[in-house]
């Protein structure tokens, strides 16, 4: 199996990276710095996920190589601690939209040719419970807003790409301790990244547009 990872130099996607290293997949791990991490087993690969052309340019690089699975990971959360009386500025909105979906779906679209290479091709999406309709305490809106658009595209990604044989998961990597959830979250980028690779291992054309936490459970919408 070849997995390829964005946003793997820091948190969870580095914690996925490292694992299928360890197993010896070979992991390919995309990145914006030019510094990223050096992790024994895997190939690095630069790529900012809202530039088109350093899509092309990824794929391209990577040739005639089958992906099995693409794991799209890259995110930003810049709106804490914003105030709707004169927080969440536009600029804020586009730059977290862009990457949050529009970057999810650039990557997928990119990828595609070498997905339909494989023989088992998955496609995981992280969001996060903080896209359920179903639970809406207030805060954060851009990023709120940003993984439920993530959740409602791998929905209908799962739709569009079961006929070729795609199957799609969206997942909710849990409270993570990392730069982006915190000290106080409830688990290890490591817990985190075996859970997920469990169920990145358990998808396939049956459950296909799935909604799962890290654990297993199903997530509601």
């Amino acid at each position: 199996m070849t997995p390829l990872i964005t946003g793997a130099n820091r948190g969870i996607g580095l914690g996925l990276l490292q694992l299928y290293a360890e197993r010896g997949l070979a992991p390919i791990g995309t990145a914006r710095t030019e510094d990223p991490p050096r992790v024994e087993g895997a190939r690095w690969m630069p790529l900012d996920v809202t530039d088109p052309k350093a899509q092309r340019g990824l794929v391209e690089s990577l040739g005639d190589a089958a992906l099995d699975l693409l794991v799209c990971n890259a995110g930003a959360f810049l709106d804490r601690n914003q105030t709707p009386d004169d927080g969440y500025p536009p600029e804020m909105w586009a730059q977290m939209f862009a990457t949050n979906v529009t970057g999810v779906f650039l990557t997928v679209q990119a990828m595609l040719p070498l997905l339909n290479r494989s023989d088992r091709p998955r496609i995981a999406i992280i969001s996060s419970q903080m896209a359920s309709d179903e639970r809406a305490p207030g805060g954060s809106y851009i990023y709120r807003a940003s993984k439920a658009a993530a959740l409602n595209l791998g929905r209908n990604l799962a739709a569009d790409l079961k006929p070729r044989g795609i199957a799609v998961g969206i997942y909710h990597p849990g409270w993570v301790r990392t730069d982006m959830g915190g000290e106080g979250g409830d688990i290890s980028a490591d817990e985190a990244a075996e859970g997920l690779a469990a169920r990145f291992e358990a998808l396939s054309l049956e459950t296909t547009g799935c909604f799962e936490t890290w654990d297993g459970r199903p997530h509601p919408y």
